[in-house]
């Protein structure tokens, strides 16, 4: 069942970054106010228990946000953050595409070791 679910979501994401759109998701993130957390660019987090999310791969955003959106209703899948939980219940899959290739889309700083 996991493995379907997850096969399932990745299969919906491919093209991720072509379908969705960029301006839209600028939109939702600033009338979110994701940078209050996740800092400016959404690269400079108030804690350091918050994520640097500029730059990362759109898959892995969507992924991540649409987990949090189920929450406890499926353990196998759903991610346990009550900040983040509330945030992302107002968002459509499309919004959480859009959000995800316009934070994909922002230069990151993720250093990675050779």
């Amino acid at each position: 069942m996991k493995v379907a679910l997850i096969t399932a979501v990745l299969l919906s994401s491919i093209g991720l970054a072509n379908a969705a759109n960029v301006d839209k998701g600028q939109a939702l993130v600033e009338k979110a106010n994701c940078a209050s957390c996740h800092g400016a660019g959404l690269n400079a987090p108030i804690l350091p228990a918050y994520p640097k999310l500029a730059g990362q791969y759109p898959d892995y955003l969507y992924y991540a946000l649409r987990a949090y959106q189920v929450g406890n209703t499926n353990a196998q899948y759903g991610r346990n953050n009550a900040v983040m939980s509330s945030q992302v219940q107002a968002f459509t899959n499309a919004d959480l595409q859009d959000m995800a290739a316009y934070i994909a889309s922002l230069p990151g700083n993720f250093v990675i070791k050779k």
